[in-house]
């Protein structure tokens, strides 16, 4: 399934990890810095999973407002790039994953959408986007995937932050 024309894709609540396990990925998964050459690392990384998986997948990372990494594999689309717009204003107006705002408004009973009073067309609370985040300083940026259900992209993601800062 990819992000095609559906404004909010199917949701399996079955399949969603806890909250905590959620957040404690955030807490885990913070960078010393956060350079352009990590960024380019990074997002080769995401590029040559992707490659392995054959996974339709667009791949984005922004720090500070500027896109310091960008890649189309085949069969993404440019609703791909939507969703990565999206999902990454999710990451810096929470300060938290895409997934993770999602989570917390489904754990209230509501949906981010019914209850964020933010507009649909600009922000969207599905997994895939999640906070570059510094040492002693916070969230700076975000790294975003799109083109796979939303848990997969949010664990794409999560796999590609382990291995990459596992290996420094």
């Amino acid at each position: 399934m990819t992000h095609s024309n559906e404004i909010t894709p199917k949701f399996h609540p079955e399949l969603t990890p806890p909250l905590e396990e959620l957040e404690a990925q955030e807490r885990h998964l913070v960078f010393r810095q956060f350079t352009y050459d990590d960024a380019w690392a990074l997002g080769s990384l995401l590029v040559e999973m992707a490659r392995d998986r054959q996974a339709p997948v667009a791949i984005d990372i922004h720090r500070a407002g500027q896109q310091l990494f960008h890649a189309a594999l085949p069969g993404s689309t440019p609703d791909n790039d939507a969703w990565i717009a999206r999902k990454r204003r999710v990451v810096e107006r929470y300060g938290a994953s895409s997934y993770v705002v999602g989570t917390r408004f489904r754990a209230k009973g509501t949906t981010f959408e019914e209850s964020s009073r933010l507009d649909p067309d600009v922000y969207a609370a599905h997994g895939g986007s999640f906070p570059i985040q510094v040492e002693g300083v916070g969230v700076i940026g975000a790294v975003t995937v799109s083109g796979l259900p939303q848990l997969e992209d949010h664990r794409f993601v999560v796999e590609a932050l382990e291995q990459y800062l596992g290996e420094r």
